[in-house]
């Protein structure tokens, strides 16, 4: 059974950083994708970054580019998400999500078949 477990969340001005962390169990990180996504209250879930199974095969969306890292650590099975320079418009509950796959990651959450609760940011200016 496949189990993600996200933690990290918090509240913090804009400016600052958070680094989020998704927990793994189940399945080896390193051989799925994974990405993170954030849904805003009355907002669509968006995708902000993805990996894939190639080491080089990075993916993030344009809001987030150049202040957002994702990176894995195979041998803790975990993703995380550094957030840095973070804006009020960042405030969301971010989901981690996986999918077994070859290649390159997805942004679209109709790609992933296993999601986390969630965990809260948010950021005031």
């Amino acid at each position: 059974q496949v189990r993600l477990v996200e933690s990290g969340g918090g509240s913090v001005q804009a400016g600052g950083s958070l680094r989020l962390s998704c927990t793994v169990s189940g399945y080896p990180v390193g051989s799925t994708c994974m990405a993170w996504f954030r849904q805003a209250p009355g907002k669509e879930r968006e995708g902000v970054a993805g990996i894939g199974t190639s080491r080089r095969s990075f993916l993030y969306a344009d809001s987030v580019k150049g202040r957002f890292t994702i990176s894995q650590d195979n041998a803790k099975n975990t993703v995380d998400l550094q957030m840095n320079d973070l804006k009020p418009e960042d405030t969301a509950m971010y989901f981690c999500a996986t999918v077994v796959c070859l290649g390159a990651a997805s942004l679209s959450p109709g790609a992933y078949n296993h999601w986390g609760q969630g965990t809260q940011v948010t950021v005031s200016s």
